[in-house]
């Protein structure tokens, strides 16, 4: 039996020995799979909302969230905009979830890495390199005005920054990243809900991380850089929520609107 485990990270007993390396986010993912096996949810079934499982587990938002985005994922439930998430499939015998990172394990990352790599990059980065840097920004400008969004132009600016710690090391462990942020299914789930919500590369964070690259200034970097990306990690999860509540308030005033149709006629 997985052992009852305190509101500082843990989910409450269960039928399977939790394995000492899972994150919280796997632990309530788990968690929610043993209900599904036990019964307690039927296909069809809609979940508690992401803040009441975090109450109930004891948890932040953004495990809930990363808990099940990994179960929707791997089809077991149907996360539908402004209404919740829905079961649609229940487990087989002996079928737990697999988890590939997550998009907030992967920023956590990007954060760790590409904030020393500006902090490198600035002690050496040419002026050609900076030009460079300027154009990106432009061409990502000119693509935040687009319907979709490619995200070509702020891949090839953070690419740029690596390329000009003249590190290879560096510069792969970067291209792995962002590698893995369209490969790996949670990733690419939580990116596309995060574009469908309008999120966009914002502007001033990649200009004043240039800013500071073009003053060499190391510290400087490191914190524009640190501030860009735990900015993109609060995007993820605010900005997709806050996509579901306009599509809620969307719908409620459709309601409103035909009801009130209804009543004058």
């Amino acid at each position: 039996m997985a052992k009852s485990v305190s509101r500082n990270g843990s989910v409450r007993a269960g039928a399977y020995d939790v394995p000492a390396n899972d994150r919280l986010y796997q632990r309530i993912a788990r968690r929610l799979v043993e209900e599904l096996t036990a019964g307690t949810y039927a296909i069809g079934d809609r979940l508690p909302a992401e803040r009441e499982l975090a109450i109930e587990y004891g948890a932040s938002r953004p495990a809930v969230r990363e808990a099940l985005i990994a179960l929707e994922v791997q089809g077991f439930i149907e996360v539908r905009v402004g209404s919740g998430a829905y079961v649609c499939r229940l487990p087989g015998q002996g079928e737990e979830p697999g988890f590939a990172i997550t998009a907030f394990e992967l920023t956590e990352a990007r954060i760790m890495f590409e904030g020393e790599a500006a902090a490198l990059a600035a002690a050496q980065i040419t002026d050609a390199e900076l030009d460079v840097l300027d154009r990106l920004v432009e061409a990502m400008t000119a693509e935040n005005t687009r319907v979709e969004v490619t995200e070509i132009a702020d891949r090839d600016f953070h690419m740029a920054i690596a390329k000009a710690t003249r590190n290879a090391g560096v510069v792969r462990t970067i291209e792995d990243l962002w590698h893995l942020r369209s490969t790996s299914p949670e990733c690419a789930l939580l990116h596309a809900k995060a574009r469908n919500a309008k999120v966009r590369p914002v502007i001033a964070e990649h200009t004043a991380i240039v800013d500071a690259l073009r003053a060499h200034d190391a510290g400087g970097a490191r914190a524009a850089m640190h501030g860009h990306l735990t900015s993109v990690m609060d995007h993820l999860l605010f900005q997709t929520e806050e996509m579901a509540m306009e599509q809620a308030r969307l719908a409620l005033a459709g309601t409103r609107q035909r009801y009130g149709r209804s009543a004058r006629s």
